[in-house]
């Protein structure tokens, strides 16, 4: 990972951080992505504190706007030439149903598009790298996901847990097409789950959740464990080549049906596309 460049979104806190410390431990170059300046500059000084002469940098971006998204893929793509690993990690669960600025249920908006968006302004600096890998932080909740192209940002039918496990889904569909459309240029784009993590992921959405989060804290995986399997994606030599598919315990696994049929993959990346402005 020796002066590898390596953008991680939600890199402040939780697994994002942890990814964060242990690559810039090897040797690798990190691009902080975070939405808070006073977290992302801690964060960003307790890696210092423990790894002297790491290479952090940091850029702002709320993924509940395709401003702020377009502002900080820009500002990322002028300071730098390639981009050698990018992981699309940073997270979102409403309490109640919510738009963003461009009129997305926000959960979508920021858990799908915030991935779909960044990913796709920044591809040609992740192809400039030659050998590069794009790494999509999903999760085992997109069993409980569906696909149903006439209600994605659940105007009807809305609930918490429904529009996080759709976007987690939404996360394996588009790792899946993007795979496809990057197929001989020497990327790869693969997904996984990294466990029911002990941390504050759960403290901004609903008051049940956040007392599930704390009683079943002391069951699940602390933030190292649950970073294991993002770290090993972006650093292995196993996984070098392989290409579309979804990893847990870093091992590749095999998501549900839905998650896997090509059909819809393509249909969402087209949906996507259009509600980016994408062309």
């Amino acid at each position: 990972m020796h002066n590898k460049l390596c953008v991680i979104t939600g890199a402040n806190s939780g697994i994002g951080f942890e990814t964060a410390k242990e690559l810039a431990k090897q040797g690798a170059f990190i691009v902080m992505v975070c939405r808070n300046e006073d977290k992302a500059e801690a964060a960003r000084d307790e890696i210092i504190a423990e790894i002297p002469g790491s290479g952090l940098d940091i850029v702002l971006c709320d993924f509940s706007s395709q401003d702020d998204i377009r502002k900080a893929a820009k500002t990322i793509g002028d300071r730098y030439e390639k981009i050698d690993i990018l992981i699309n990690n940073h997270g979102f669960v409403a309490k109640t149903y919510n738009e963003t600025v461009e009129g997305l249920e926000e959960t979508f908006g920021v858990n799908h598009i915030g991935y779909f968006l960044f990913t796709n302004l920044l591809l040609l600096k992740v192809k400039a790298a030659g050998n590069a890998r794009i790494i999509n932080v999903a999760s085992e909740a997109h069993r409980n996901g569906e696909f149903d192209p006439d209600n994605l940002q659940l105007k009807r039918g809305y609930s918490t847990w429904k529009a996080y496990a759709n976007s987690k889904l939404f996360n394996i569909l588009f790792t899946n097409e993007l795979a496809i459309r990057l197929e001989g240029s020497g990327v790869t784009a693969n997904s996984l789950h990294p466990g029911v993590i002990n941390s504050n992921f759960g403290s901004n959405s609903t008051i049940w959740v956040r007392i599930f989060w704390k009683i079943a804290g002391p069951f699940m995986k602390s933030n190292r464990d649950g970073a294991e399997t993002t770290i090993y994606l972006a650093t292995s030599d196993k996984v070098e080549g392989v290409n579309g598919a979804y990893f847990k315990n870093s091992k590749v696994a095999t998501p549900t049906k839905t998650a896997r049929d090509e059909a819809a993959a393509s249909r969402l990346w087209a949906i996507s596309e259009e509600l980016c402005g994408l062309t």
